[in-house]
């Protein structure tokens, strides 16, 4: 019995310290067509079960990947760009740098080494930032898509806080998180929602498809999204982490035309357990052609090992969809790579 009541206590506190160190405070907020007072879903059907979760643990193939990719980083961006300009920098991962209307904006930042709550386990980085953040240029808005440690990462926020003071703009209930640990005043929108960057940009937060965990007992108790950057130059969309499905085309109704398209093609393997919350490079090309992209830039591959696609296949597939749908405007950038968009 003594035994049985140590065994119930161990677990009482480690489920408590999950809660308080781990999981992200639960949001709470009037119903919606997306949020029944609990829990937020999506507009279509489709979960990765905690049942088909295990069933890809123990089913793992996952593809080749090196250990570590010494690769330089690429040349400092300019301070500013402005005019009708609009330039766009892979950094890594979800993270890029949108340089549009004299406004510098960052999304999912993340120059960590590893997407996990602890320092000493969980994915790791593969390949080094594309930019040094030392060389980035002031900060001016962080755009957080959801609460996955891949996308909200902490330390990242902090050195960013401390060198640019950035607004911290994320969906629904992130903010709790933000500033649990000392990172304060993130700004909150609902899926439509916008605020204002400058006189002349906007941001807008925009559905996706996709879910939100930080731990055991907070799945879909924050809301996850994309974004779209509205100015004189144009619109630009950031997808962050979804999966295929009608958002597109409601997100290109609004928005035509769309300029730019950042879209996730990575960690889509094996298809049956990845598909409810990744698009796989094939859909990365027909959400491009479906949101009328001028031009789309693919990201969320070759830094940290998150499904079973192999390091190179992402970019592998994304070729062989776009030759066979015989599309030019997808251009693929290197890690560090900045381009000005047509």
């Amino acid at each position: 019995m003594k035994a049985a009541s140590v065994t119930a206590a161990a677990a009482a506190l480690g489920a408590v310290a999950e809660r308080l160190v781990i999981a992200a405070p639960h949001y709470h907020g009037p119903h919606s067509d997306h949020f029944d007072g609990e829990h937020f879903h999506n507009l279509d059907a489709g979960w990765q079960s905690e049942g088909s979760f295990f069933k890809w643990m123990a089913t793992r193939e996952p593809g080749p990947w090196r250990d570590w990719v010494d690769a330089p980083p690429g040349p400092r961006p300019p301070e500013r760009v402005d005019g009708g300009r609009l330039r766009v920098t892979f950094v890594n991962h979800a993270t890029l740098l949108i340089q549009m209307d004299g406004v510098n904006i960052l999304t999912d930042p993340i120059w960590s080494e590893r997407t996990a709550p602890v320092s000493f386990a969980g994915p790791k980085r593969h390949r080094p930032p594309g930019i040094r953040f030392e060389e980035l240029p002031a900060i001016d808005a962080a755009l957080v898509s959801h609460n996955h440690y891949d996308h909200l990462d902490i330390a990242t926020l902090w050195r960013l806080r401390v060198r640019s003071h950035p607004r911290v703009i994320t969906p629904l209930g992130n903010s709790l998180l933000m500033a649990r640990h000392g990172v304060g005043g993130a700004i909150e929108l609902d899926w439509w929602q916008q605020i204002p960057i400058t006189d002349r940009v906007k941001v807008t937060l925009v559905p996706s498809r996709h879910f939100c965990a930080r731990g055991l007992s907070d799945r879909n108790r924050n809301l996850w999204g994309g974004f779209v950057i509205s100015g004189p130059s144009g619109n630009v969309y950031f997808a962050g982490d979804t999966g295929f499905g009608r958002h597109f085309e409601m997100i290109a109704a609004r928005f035509k035309p769309l300029r730019l398209a950042l879209l996730p093609i990575g960690a889509y393997l094996p298809q049956w357990f990845m598909h409810p919350a990744h698009i796989s490079p094939a859909e990365a090309v027909q959400a491009h052609q479906l949101l009328g992209a001028s031009m789309s830039i693919p990201m969320h591959y070759g830094t940290f090992r998150l499904g079973d696609d192999g390091e190179m296949q992402p970019l592998d597939d994304l070729r062989a969809a776009i030759d066979a749908n015989g599309v030019q405007n997808f251009r693929v950038l290197d890690f560090g790579e900045g381009v000005e968009v047509p």
